[in-house]
């Protein structure tokens, strides 16, 4: 699912420049130039239990590799991360646009590594506690199909390379 997810954002990253002209709630400076091969960790999303990271693989067809990751096997997920492809966020009301990371090639510092997120402005309630007292998302309760009983917050992530292609 993960793997079908970041081949969709690939495809339809071209066609959202720059998200349609908006301001990301989160200003941030170009990151580090990273060289080819180096994996590097480009954003966390810790209500989702999830970090997007990838590296440069300085081959022209795909120059850049990109993996949705969780962060670890005992952190228990307050959000949901989708493809921004899915549900297509921009633009839309009930989503900000709430981050962009850029980083560049060090090896070609006109071609950088994109990830925009967005965030839904949904009005979010914890789930019920559960029998520890702790409000938790479980994963075989959603891969068995139950409808979610409450509203929890939603992460859009959409990720690309942006620039020209080195030689």
């Amino acid at each position: 699912m993960r793997l079908s997810m970041l081949a969709t954002s690939l495809a339809l990253f071209a066609l959202t420049a720059h998200a349609g002209g908006q301001q990301p709630e989160i200003k941030r400076p170009v990151g580090k130039a990273q060289a080819v091969g180096a994996l590097h960790t480009l954003r966390v999303i810790p209500e989702a239990c999830m970090r997007i990271q990838g590296k440069f693989t300085g081959d022209a067809a795909k120059p850049y590799d990109f993996a949705a990751v969780p962060t670890g096997t005992r952190c228990q997920p307050r959000a949901k991360l989708v493809d921004a492809a899915s549900v297509k966020p921009q633009g839309k009301s009930g989503w900000v646009y709430a981050d962009e990371v850029r980083v560049p090639s060090a090896a070609c510092p006109s071609q950088q590594a994109v990830v925009r997120l967005w965030r839904s402005t949904a009005e979010a309630a914890p789930p019920k506690l559960d029998a520890q007292g702790r409000s938790r998302l479980y994963v075989k309760d959603s891969m068995a199909g139950k409808p979610d009983t409450t509203s929890v917050p939603t992460f859009a992530i959409e990720m690309g390379v942006a620039g020209k292609v080195c030689k």
